[in-house]
């Protein structure tokens, strides 16, 4: 089952609704869980403590209507406390599935990098394959399983850095910024009188889709072609990030695929049922900052990942 692209369209416009219902600007943050929505990809969001990247989240997965949990990640968390475990029932003599948080079809893995790497890897198995083992038997996932994880910057007290592998596994890593000066007054206009917690559901958020129409959503990435040239200049991109001086390693196959589907799930929003340079350009920076990792000459000399992302974009020859 897939919707037309002009459906898409209106779903896309009605979630980007409600999500402003609560949140205050990022529309392109907001443009990008949707890309990676209908790609099927999961988004790590980094910014200072603050920033609404929880709240985003929150209304981004009402808006969505789907199943939804909420990991808090603390420096004493199990990889049990992610996954579930089995245990013995003595009235029946046999062990049953007692299943965690990450059962469900949205997952808000709030503030990852707060919980040692071991506990991190739990998600390693349900991020690529949707499915975790316990002692040697395999569940499931929900086939919509998506990853929404937020964390604080490096530079914050008591965090851990993400493995290489996990980090591989998210299709964007989006970066939240302050807000400007306009949208920080519209934001303490909004909210500065209001006491407790904020919920999107009291701020008027409702489900305008539900699994069925996500999944249709996906489907209208069939009506999207992605030639031989746009292919290539992915390609192309990826390789050129492995030959790079500056940079220790490059981005992996994986990341060619991602972002070309994202580019497509890009084209598909915005009424193309044709990928274009313009969408890999666009998607470049969010698909491969996570993933790039300076040599120690250009860390000494202060470059920045992004930078060089943008330079090999500009020096990578696009399809005319």
């Amino acid at each position: 089952m897939s919707m037309s692209l002009e459906e898409l369209r209106e779903l896309a416009d009605a979630i980007r609704a409600e999500v402003a219902k609560a949140i205050v600007g990022q529309d392109e943050m907001i443009d990008q869980l949707l890309v990676a929505m209908i790609s099927e990809g999961h988004v790590l969001l980094e910014g200072p403590p603050g920033t609404a990247k929880t709240f985003l989240a929150q209304s981004f997965a009402t808006a969505l209507g789907l199943d939804y949990g909420r990991i808090q990640f603390t420096p004493d968390l199990l990889p049990g406390d992610i996954l579930g475990s089995n245990l013995f029932n003595f009235q029946t003599s046999t062990f049953t599935l007692t299943r965690g948080p990450i059962f469900c079809e949205l997952l808000l893995a709030d503030e990852i990098n707060r919980t040692p790497p071991k506990t991190q890897a739990a998600l390693l198995e349900a991020m690529q394959e949707r499915c975790v083992t316990l002692d040697g038997e395999t569940h499931h996932l929900a086939d919509r399983f998506m990853v929404v994880a937020t964390q604080n910057p490096i530079e914050n007290q008591g965090v851990y850095p993400l493995p290489e592998a996990q980090l591989d596994r998210f299709l964007f890593k989006l970066l939240v910024p302050y807000p400007d000066e306009g949208e920080e007054t519209k934001i303490v206009t909004s909210y500065g009188q209001r006491q407790g917690p904020m919920r999107p559901a009291e701020l008027g958020v409702s489900a305008v889709a539900d699994t069925t129409k996500l999944v249709a959503a996906s489907g209208a990435l069939e009506h999207v072609t992605v030639a031989e040239e746009i292919t290539g200049y992915v390609v192309r991109l990826i390789r050129a990030t492995r030959e790079h001086a500056e940079l220790a390693v490059g981005a992996s196959p994986r990341a060619a695929v991602m972002l070309a589907n994202a580019a497509r799930a890009r084209a598909a929003l915005n009424g193309r049922a044709y990928a274009i340079p313009d969408d890999v350009k666009a998607l470049a920076i969010p698909v491969l900052r996570h993933r790039l990792t300076l040599s120690p000459a250009a860390e000494i000399e202060g470059r920045d990942v992004e930078a060089l992302v943008a330079e090999l974009v500009e020096s990578t020859e696009a399809p005319r």
